[in-house]
């Protein structure tokens, strides 16, 4: 039976995300602000994170993501998890990693990029008709950033919105479930940056974001760089009491996350004062809700 939420239905939302670590660094203090509000909150990880590189100079010389990557972060999101209060779910893919070099190699065999997109969402579908989310937060088509398992979570996501209410596709996945909402994740909204940019300018500190501000206006005169996300933000949560443990759930992913790193320029403090928000675009809806939002539960209590 096809279902959407009402009144005696908990509120239920689905993250879905490319690697472990991404799911901390897009939407954490959301999820977090939900989950402590009573929210059942899954995050679904498309990848094992196996081919990802230490991005964390303090763990260069630690044993178990040498020999294990995947076991090591395994052990990070179930960590990670833990401080954002959220249940989390591996969709069993493997990470394609992302390819350098002119021209670019081709992708390994039987990664996640390179899969058909009925073999890469069948398992997405599955998870959508049993926990039942009446919300979904994915990347937009650029994957946020055009990695490949990005851009591939961004179309098992599209995908699994789209199919899983609709009992002749994926048969033998689940009783039909069609979720009320979709969003668009904006972690790089420009005016955030912009925000925090100045902030920092104003407290006499170094910006860290003035390259990546440079590079939008250059791209939107000349269309040199990749230009910023193209969804203008019609949802707006205001989670700034979270942005604690998102930094935690961050830090969490020892091998990904430098402590002293890009994430933690910006004291939480200041961010409160610059910008307590986390931005989203509704891409799709079943229910009626009036834009701008602050919910994105917005029509559905």
């Amino acid at each position: 039976m096809t279902a959407s939420s009402n009144s005696s239905t908990p509120l239920r939302l689905l993250a879905v995300h490319a690697h472990p670590d991404d799911e901390s660094s897009k939407g954490a203090a959301t999820m977090a602000m939900y989950a402590a509000a009573g929210v059942d909150v899954m995050v679904a990880t498309c990848t094992d994170g196996s081919r990802g590189d230490i991005q964390n100079p303090a763990m260069e010389t630690a044993p178990h993501p040498k020999r294990d990557m995947a076991g090591a972060r395994r052990v990070e999101m179930a960590n990670a998890a833990g401080f954002l209060g959220v249940a989390q779910r591996w969709l069993g893919f493997v990470d394609s990693g992302l390819p350098e070099g002119d021209p670019l190699p081709p992708l390994p065999m039987g990664s996640f990029a390179t899969l058909t997109l009925e073999h890469a969402a069948a398992p997405l579908v599955r998870l959508v008709r049993d926990f039942k989310p009446q919300v979904i937060l994915a990347y937009d088509e650029n994957g946020g950033y055009p990695h490949p398992d990005h851009i591939m979570a961004h179309r098992v996501a599209v995908e699994a919105f789209e199919a899983a209410g609709d009992p002749s596709r994926y048969p033998g996945t689940g009783e039909p479930w069609q979720p009320s909402k979709l969003y668009y994740d904006r972690a790089f909204s420009p005016e955030r940056f912009r925000a925090l940019h100045f902030a920092l300018e104003e407290a006499g500190l170094q910006s860290p974001y003035a390259e990546r501000l440079a590079a939008w206006l250059e791209s939107d005169a000349e269309g040199h760089t990749p230009p910023p996300p193209k969804h203008p933000t019609t949802t707006q949560v205001d989670c700034g009491d979270y942005f604690e443990a998102r930094d935690d759930a961050l830090r969490a992913h020892r091998t990904q996350i430098d402590p002293l790193g890009f994430f933690f320029a910006v004291s939480t403090d200041m961010q409160r004062r610059a910008w307590p928000w986390e931005d989203y675009t509704l891409i799709s809806s079943h229910v009626e809700s009036t834009l701008p939002e602050r919910d994105l539960f917005a029509g559905l209590r």
